[in-house]
């Protein structure tokens, strides 16, 4: 809804917002102002940790709005025509339309929450009720000793076979094949936008 408000030629405070959203994205507060307001907004320890903090990300909004700055201006002309107003032309014209750029960004934030470890180890490395999947492979990775604390030389040679690299290359499918079975539901978004032959010259 901010792209397509900001997308608008008509609304006058446009650059101003769009030049403020720039600055936002190109310097920000570094780790530890976001730790505070983190702290400050009582998300330590909670889900909420995981979404709200980015629930609103410039990047995708300037994203969104070049998208519909793509799209033909007839379709909201048309639709101005019809009697239709700026929330009917946002959710049932704008809307749909941008579905394809809308998976794409799904599909940005899954795998950047997916990867994501180091806001588990900020925020919730004391609350395992919502630790990460990556949180806990990363600490796999890091207690692996290859079995050298067994004294036990049985162990020890059974252990022999797991090396760290075996481990990484396990744990490097166990992350990857949840996002490739992601990819086949949005592909049909990537091939072609769903403007194609909705206005004919």
């Amino acid at each position: 809804m901010v792209a397509y408000v900001l997308s608008k030629t008509e609304f006058q405070s446009r650059r101003l917002f769009s030049i403020i959203f720039a600055m936002a994205l190109y310097f920000s507060g570094g780790l530890i102002p976001g730790y505070m307001l983190i702290r400050d907004l009582h998300l330590i320890g909670s889900f909420w940790v995981y979404i709200i903090p980015g629930t609103l990300s410039v990047w995708n909004v300037f994203i969104v709005r070049s998208y519909i700055n793509g799209l033909p201006n007839a379709l909201q002309e048309s639709a101005k025509i019809d009697g239709a107003n700026e929330w009917t032309i946002f959710w049932r014209v704008i809307l749909p339309l941008c579905q394809p750029v809308l998976a794409t960004i799904a599909l940005f934030i899954a795998v950047n929450h997916w990867n994501a470890w180091f806001d588990t180890y900020l925020y919730n490395s004391q609350n395992p009720e919502h630790m990460t999947l990556e949180y806990e492979l990363c600490k796999v990775l890091l207690t692996t000793d290859n079995g050298t604390n067994y004294r036990d030389p049985n162990k020890q040679q059974s252990l022999a076979a797991v090396t760290p690299e075996s481990i990484q290359m396990t744990i490097t499918m166990v992350v990857t094949v949840p996002i490739l079975l992601v990819y086949p539901f949005l592909q049909r978004y990537f091939v072609k936008g769903l403007t194609l032959g909705s206005v004919k010259s």
